[in-house]
């Protein structure tokens, strides 16, 4: 076994032009590549930004022939949180904190819930026409990967398409997007991924959101290094190429891509670019609602602020803020509520429109402070 896998580690890169022609099928390529484009191709990202690798996954969606050649691509992102397609990430993930730290949001096209990435934790996506989607068949590929490296290992496949450890602990989470020709089936694998981050992202901390968008089902996860130090990410690949290869007669190669390069997939950037958009990322959640209250020291009590929002598009809708009077004048709180109308629901945007209302108000120590307060608090949902 470990031989083979030592030929496996042989990642082999080719050409520019004759990935282009392997994967549009416009010609046929180099000698090397004749019984891969007649059967299949198996692939691995050389980038680890999450919204490159999401790119590749829409470019071979929308422009591959996938018809008797399916793919198997494999990427790994540096730490990053990804939500489905219908899902709503104040709902699913800590913003505030995933913005301290530097952590990427993305939504792919595919629905399903919430995942976090770094590089312990493996995507595997699996490409094939929609007659041929199957997505236990790919889990019970993995399966068998996992066993051929591992015999000892307990892990079954679920009704849900989850791969489950000591039929308990969730290693593998599944989605997909089914087109009118082509699907993907993509999962991921845990391997040796950060579980502090990963449990503290995909908690959110906000409350009062009523939302009908789709909500991940929370579960009890572990790395497979924990399991066994020995499967690496590299080993795990390595054993699923073998598989894949095995299975669909395929040379076992693992071909590097960049997924920046446009001589490989031309329009590929532009489609990059879109899925970091504010609109998709956010814009794309359902509409919701948030009903809840916080409290604000003064003169030694606690007063309630209250707020309702509707938010649709990820654009503050409605907006009614009630503060008790005495605390902060009328005529101030109908001016926030009818500034953030439109605006877009996010901290950044907020700062913005509330520095520029606070120029208009009276020169009032006080009063500043209270509305800084009462600013920070909103903020604080966001």
């Amino acid at each position: 076994m470990s031989s083979t896998l030592g030929k496996l580690s042989m990642l082999i890169p080719f050409s520019m032009k004759n990935c282009f022609q392997l994967l549009c099928n416009h010609q046929v390529p180099a000698a090397g590549f004749k019984q891969t484009v007649k059967n299949g191709l198996i692939l691995q990202s050389v980038s680890n930004d999450v919204y490159q690798n999401l790119a590749v996954e829409d470019w071979i969606h929308d422009h591959m022939n996938l018809e008797g050649k399916p793919v198997l691509f494999f990427w790994r992102n540096s730490p990053s949180v990804v939500i489905g397609r219908h899902q709503n990430p104040w709902q699913e993930c800590n913003l505030n904190l995933m913005r301290e730290e530097g952590i990427k949001l993305a939504r792919r096209r595919s629905g399903g819930g919430t995942v976090y990435h770094d590089m312990g934790n493996i995507n595997l996506t699996f490409f094939t026409t929609k007659k041929k989607y199957d997505r236990m068949e790919n889990l019970k590929l993995i399966l068998r990967a996992l066993n051929a490296v591992q015999p000892q290992l307990d892990v079954q496949a679920t009704k849900r398409f989850d791969l489950l450890l000591d039929g308990q602990f969730k290693i593998s989470g599944t989605a997909s997007k089914i087109g009118r020709t082509t699907a993907y089936h993509h999962c991921t694998l845990l391997c040796s991924t950060d579980g502090t981050f990963l449990s503290s992202l995909l908690k959110s901390p906000y409350q009062g959101i009523r939302s009908n968008a789709t909500a991940s089902i929370p579960s009890l996860v572990k790395n497979l290094l924990e399991k066994d130090p020995t499967l690496t990410c590299e080993v795990l690949m390595n054993a699923v190429a073998t598989e894949y290869a095995a299975y669909h007669q395929i040379d076992h190669h693992i071909h590097l891509i960049n997924p920046t390069d446009e001589t490989l997939f031309p329009g590929i950037n532009s489609k990059a670019k879109e899925l970091q958009t504010w609109e998709w990322i956010y814009g794309k959640t359902p509409k919701f609602s948030i009903n809840t209250s916080f409290h604000v020291l003064y003169e030694q009590s606690h007063l309630e602020i209250k707020v309702f929002l509707d938010i649709k598009n990820g654009r503050i809708e409605i907006c009614n803020i009630e503060a008790p009077d005495h605390w902060l004048p009328l005529e101030i709180r109908d001016k926030l509520n009818s500034s953030l109308i439109g605006s877009k629901f996010c901290p950044t945007e907020t700062t913005m429109l509330t520095n520029i209302l606070l120029r208009t108000c009276p020169q009032d120590h006080k009063l500043h402070s209270k509305w800084n307060i009462l600013c920070e608090k909103i903020k604080g949902i966001m």
